[in-house]
């Protein structure tokens, strides 16, 4: 087995004995956000306002991305594009 671990102590990366991998990443509460692995699966979620996880579309999830990328590229208020 090998695993690999983040700074906030979250496994990011970790490899069976018989050979299966996953790869998992975290958002900025430690909250997982994508689960990937060798054999084709892949998640990705997000969390409401009680901390609940959601699963989403990867496309829902690169969505949200670009919007946490572009407000701190701008450092503008969230409600400024909530239409997007």
């Amino acid at each position: 087995m090998k695993e690999e671990i983040d700074k906030k102590g979250n496994i990011i990366y970790f490899k069976y004995s018989n050979g299966l991998e996953y790869w998992r990443e975290y958002d900025e509460n430690n909250n997982q956000i994508h689960y990937k692995n060798s054999e084709g699966e892949e998640y990705w979620w997000k969390y409401d306002k009680n901390n609940e996880q959601i699963r989403i579309t990867h496309q829902e999830f690169k969505q949200i991305e670009r919007t946490k990328l572009y407000l701190n590229n701008k450092k503008i208020n969230k409600f400024e594009i909530m239409d997007i």
